[in-house]
């Protein structure tokens, strides 16, 4: 159990490589994680990626632990209804969470104190103790109910942003466009990195 922790949850919008690369770049910097991952984001993995996640939370953390190098203990993965993860109390939250991507779903449910799975309860948590929470939703179009959920988070202090890659750093190819997001994830965190270069250089 870590205080200095980030919580990562990947929801079921389209988008599951943003939530990979960012999970391989908070390891690769030594940060402790906590990772969630919903079972439609499971569904997501599948789709839009070679790799075959496991399902169940032991397994998964051995997965990613053994694909992105990571530090025992530095990684610890929870199931939806593991109600005794720290990241369900404010007592032990962690410094910060980020839900990437985010699906409307999930969305509308931290906008509305739903916590009816971990990765809801988990938000609520950060919210209530006024820490950092930054959302990545992912689809388009977006209806009124969508922008009015981030309207309302976006008052409470959530910082949201959109899976809406930049271009003036001449991206090559996918990857590029999945750094330029995860990299200015990683500057709300406070976190270095060398993934795309900044305007101006």
């Amino acid at each position: 159990m870590s205080r200095d922790a980030i919580s990562l949850a990947i929801t079921g919008a389209s988008g599951a490589p943003y939530g990979l690369r960012l999970l391989q770049c908070l390891i690769a910097a030594g940060q402790p994680v906590y990772l969630m991952v919903s079972s439609p984001a499971q569904v997501v993995l599948a789709t839009e990626t070679e790799l075959k996640v496991p399902g169940r939370p032991e397994e998964m953390q051995t997965f990613f632990s053994e694909l992105y190098g990571a530090a025992p203990g530095q990684l610890q993965v929870f199931g939806k209804e593991q109600w005794l993860a720290p990241v369900a109390s404010g007592s032990s939250a962690p410094r910060a969470m980020v839900v990437c991507p985010c699906s409307t779903g999930t969305l509308s449910a931290i906008a509305t104190g739903a916590s009816n799975n971990l990765i809801e309860r988990a938000a609520d948590v950060m919210l209530k103790e006024r820490r950092q929470l930054i959302i990545v939703p992912r689809e388009m179009p977006l209806s009124a109910i969508h922008l009015e959920h981030m309207l309302t988070l976006a008052r409470l202090g959530v910082t949201v942003m959109p899976a809406a890659p930049g271009f003036y750093h001449r991206p090559q190819q996918v990857s590029d466009l999945v750094d330029f997001v995860v990299a200015r994830i990683l500057d709300h965190l406070g976190i270095e990195q060398q993934l795309a270069p900044r305007w101006g250089e």
